[in-house]
């Protein structure tokens, strides 16, 4: 024999190797695949508890907002003879109707005080200024 032939014994050692190191290489992708198989579960329950989140929430009532507080209307009687005279109107009103209906003496003072009072009744919302000095009662 020569140098370069190989004998049947070389031939079969050369082989051993080389089916361990396919084994080392098979054993070596066998955990990777174990790995990856536990991660793609992992993420497949992930997945599946954000579908039923989205779900429930999805099946949930769209929350109401809260009701605003009723306006507080100031403690004068003035006000409530105000409002009296609005809950009778069938049309808006300005101060001088107002004055009127509510049978207070003729002054322009008299005037201006029931306009800051309508003003604010309609800066609390409880009247409604539809332009410049008219006012009336809110609509729901």
């Amino acid at each position: 024999m020569t140098g370069g032939e190989l004998t049947l014994g070389a031939v079969l050692v050369r082989l051993e190797e080389r089916e361990g190191e396919i084994t080392a290489q098979a054993d070596a992708t066998r955990e990777q695949i174990a790995q990856l198989t536990a991660r793609l579960d992992e993420l497949c329950r992930a997945a599946e508890d954000v579908r039923i989140t989205r779900k429930t929430l999805l099946e949930l009532p769209d929350p109401q907002p809260p009701a605003p507080p009723a306006p507080k209307l100031p403690n004068h009687p003035a006000y409530q003879q105000i409002l009296a005279v609005f809950a009778t109107a069938d049309a808006p009103l300005r101060a001088r109707a107002v004055r009127e209906a509510m049978d207070v003496e003729i002054a322009p003072s008299n005037i201006n005080n029931v306009r800051l009072k309508l003003k604010r009744l309609a800066d609390r919302g409880i009247l409604a200024e539809i332009e410049q000095g008219l006012f009336t009662l809110p609509r729901p």
